[in-house]
């Protein structure tokens, strides 16, 4: 969702904020501000647009400092604007900050301010927030942490805040409620932001704030209090993500490169999980009986390909919920609960995780953030080793996780004894090919190009599929309308005759996933179906399977949803580049979904 940086040090601090936010982008935005500190007392930047935009106006902006805030914004409370832009301003000019996240009180707080006296210029609860701070400070005889543990015991939602006290102009103030905040530690400043991009431009050790923590960050050190004020002691972390994986290199987009660098991402994956990043899931995976997967997105279609294969192999039953919903769930609590999350911080998926261990269950991660939330709060985390993810449509975190599910599947089943030593080992083998069977897939990249040339000017599209076929059509539509904007559904290729059917007309596209041998004939009559009626079909199969337009390697038949999301990925790339869209920024979207 929205970005924050903030810098305190010897630097000049607006073009590090403004690079901080350039690597924030693919969070999603609408518009962009900073706040800098400096011989010219405090002044604000903002604009409702690109942070290129805010870059272009900062040239000629006299804004000089060691000590500043920035935000990318995506709207919440208030329509896109420059007014409704962060950083937001206190009535009496003693608060600064940027906001991420939502204050779920703040109508009941402001209404009370308003009648107070307070003014307000804005449509946000961020102005809302930078006021009642104000009201506290006053109140605390302007100590800062007496004023935000006083503010976290009556806030209400979830949110994180980078803010200055214009009375103390060395001091950068951050504080953690369920939304995620770095620190990074460098040498006579420091580096404040919600995700690690832009913080590895200059360092390497951070610290994750905890949930309830607030930061006081000077040029020379950081401090860390709990939400009762008191001091704590921390360990940072070193980060070994290397700065080049941020830029493009010879690709147009992210999302291209990142499909580009799934082999390698797969194969590393693979790499940690055979070199022990699966033993602490081992005791884990001790006598479970039932088995429930949470996701929201594309981490929700990997739980539902994760069905078919795991129930398959293990004999167990599977459940797979949106994390969204099971949240609200009266249901009874057992067995082990796995959550996925390419973030580790994704809101309904980290309130879902604490449900299940409130219940009673045992749980385990799949996430691809080192140091996340839901990574620390699970009994047991699994990494997958994706690297750093740009493009707001995930392509090779989804590949990853997917992959470190198929591996677990097999440590299950030697555990439940469904299969014995010699099979796994096989199965293993299975998956330690996917990398080169992957490399011969992108090896089709124009013939699908020319695909999407055909049909970028569609109205709508359906993807059908049996089985795990059907639950990659679920993410190969929803990458088509993430990215392209057309609407497209996925369905089981059974339900077509259910009522679906009579939106086929003449030119429809369906998009036909085919790589089960047992549901060829099946397929063949769901194809003659759309056919019949007009529609034109584009199918994606195995060498024997029905007539295809991309032809996949084969593989185990469990793990062929690995290999058929390649193709969806790319058709889906290349008509909304065709379109002539921004791929790597769609509209509306984030590529950390940190608020309900």
């Amino acid at each position: 969702m929205c970005g924050i940086v903030g810098y305190i040090g010897k630097g000049q601090a607006k073009p590090i904020l403004l690079q901080g936010l350039k690597h924030l982008e693919y969070r999603g935005y609408d518009s962009a501000g900073i706040a800098v500190w400096g011989k010219n007392g405090l002044q604000i930047l903002k604009t409702h647009g690109r942070v290129e935009d805010l870059s272009q106006q900062a040239s000629t902006w006299e804004g000089e400092g060691n000590l500043g805030i920035g935000h990318t914004r995506w709207a919440t409370h208030g329509k896109p604007s420059k007014k409704n832009a962060h950083p937001h301003i206190s009535a009496d000019g003693q608060v600064i900050l940027t906001h991420n996240g939502i204050l779920e009180n703040y109508l009941q707080v402001k209404q009370t301010l308003q009648l107070e006296g307070w003014s307000f210029s804005s449509d946000t609860d961020t102005e809302v927030i930078a006021n009642w701070l104000a009201k506290l400070f006053q109140l605390h005889n302007q100590d800062p942490i007496a004023t935000l543990t006083d503010f976290l015991g009556q806030a209400q939602g979830s949110f994180a805040l980078a803010i200055l006290f214009r009375n103390f102009p060395n001091r950068l103030f951050a504080l953690r409620k369920e939304s995620p905040l770095v620190v990074g530690i460098g040498e006579g400043e420091n580096f404040l932001a919600s995700d690690l991009p832009p913080l590895l431009l200059h360092t390497r050790r951070v610290y994750y704030m905890e949930n309830g923590e607030i930061a006081c960050l000077q040029a020379d050190k950081v401090a860390f209090y709990s939400d009762k004020g008191e001091l704590l002691s921390k360990k940072a972390e070193e980060i070994s993500w290397q700065t080049e994986k941020m830029d493009k290199g010879k690709y147009p987009h992210f999302m291209l490169k990142e499909i580009h660098e799934q082999p390698e991402a797969v194969a590393r994956t693979l790499r940690y999980l055979r070199e022990g990043g699966m033993d602490c899931a081992k005791h884990w995976l001790k006598n479970v009986e039932q088995l429930t997967i949470i996701g929201c997105g594309s981490s929700y279609h990997v739980g539902i390909a994760l069905q078919y294969a795991i129930e398959r192999l293990c004999q167990l039953p599977v459940r797979v919920e949106l994390a969204s919903e099971f949240r609200y769930r009266e249901i009874p609590m057992q067995g082990l609960v796995v959550a996925i999350s390419q973030s580790g911080e994704t809101a309904d998926t980290l309130a879902a995780l604490r449900k299940a261990k409130k219940g009673g269950c045992a749980t385990l991660a799949i996430v691809n953030v080192v140091g996340s939330a839901i990574a620390r709060e699970a009994d047991c985390a699994l990494y997958t080793q994706a690297g750093m993810e740009i493009a707001v449509a995930t392509t090779k975190a989804y590949l990853t996780q997917l992959i470190t599910g198929y591996y677990l599947a097999v440590q299950l089943a030697v555990e439940r004894g469904s299969i014995d030593v010699f099979q796994a080992r096989c199965l293993l083998a299975d998956l330690l090919d996917l990398p080169e069977k992957i490399k011969e897939i992108l090896r089709q990249k124009e013939a699908i190009h020319r695909l999407a040339k055909r049909w970028k000017d569609m109205q709508y599209c359906f993807f059908i599929g049996r089985g795990m076929d059907y639950a990659v059509s679920m993410e190969g539509s929803l990458k088509l309308k993430e990215i392209s904007y057309i609407p497209a559904e996925a369905y089981a290729a059974g339900e077509l005759k259910h009522g679906a059917i009579s939106l086929i007309e003449p030119g429809t596209l369906v998009c036909c996933v085919c790589t089960q041998e047992g549901v060829f004939d099946k397929m063949r009559s769901n194809m003659q179906e759309v056919q019949s009626r007009g529609g034109e079909l584009l199918t994606i199969s195995i060498p024997g399977g029905v007539a295809c337009d991309i032809c996949l390697p084969k593989t185990e038949e469990m793990f062929m949803a690995s290999l058929s999301v390649i193709p969806l990925q790319l058709f889906a790339y290349f008509v909304s580049v065709e379109r002539g869209e921004d791929v790597d920024k769609p509209l509306n979207l984030a590529k950390s979904v940190t608020v309900e």
